[in-house]
């Protein structure tokens, strides 16, 4: 960290955002309901979520993968900070590319729907890859009031196709299979 960015997080307690607005990373400030503020949330939970994935016992690919989503989505988070900044580059989304053909090459064929859950750290998996969809929708509801990078939306489009494929991969990684939908099963009951 910076001597600068030590100095500028040394006081957390600033009361600057009593009156419901808080400050872009340009030194403009916005409301805390605004388009652009819900969506760097969304990234923050996003973020958070996988924090508490990585918490779990995952193989150590999957593992350095995720620390280097985790950096991304805090570049990501200063993109949304900084209006008109691009800080997501399309290195980072190939690289997810990568990730997503590396991952799911093993994995057999889905021929029915699935559902989120099985092992504790699929089901984390898809719970963050639900948070990943909020967030996109954020970034396009932003996108429609003011100009957002297509590599941005990108990214995040794409991350959510990767921790799809994750949970599978970590069921499998947990001893499990996919849990599959059963169309109607309830429906006689």
């Amino acid at each position: 960290m910076t001597e600068r960015a030590g100095n500028r997080l040394s006081k957390i307690v600033t009361r600057t955002g009593d009156a419901g607005t808080t400050g872009l990373g340009d030194g403009s400030r916005t409301t805390k309901d605004s388009l652009r503020i819900d969506a760097i949330g969304e990234i923050d939970e996003l973020n958070s979520s996988l924090g508490v994935l990585l918490a779990e016992d995952i193989p150590a690919r999957v593992r350095a993968a995720l620390l280097d989503v985790q950096h991304d989505l805090f570049d990501l988070g200063g993109e949304l900070c900084l209006p008109g900044m691009e800080i997501i580059k399309e290195a980072q989304v190939a690289r997810l590319e990568a990730l997503v053909e590396e991952f799911n090459h093993d994995l057999p064929m889905l021929k029915e729907f699935i559902l989120p859950g099985g092992t504790r750290p699929a089901a984390l998996a898809h719970l963050s890859r639900t948070v990943c969809r909020r967030a996109e929708r954020s970034m396009v509801r932003l996108h429609h009031a003011e100009a957002l990078s297509d590599t941005a939306r990108r990214y995040i489009n794409r991350l959510s196709d990767l921790l799809f494929i994750l949970g599978r991969l970590l069921n499998r990684a947990g001893g499990r299979g996919d849990v599959l939908w059963q169309k109607g099963k309830n429906a006689a009951a």
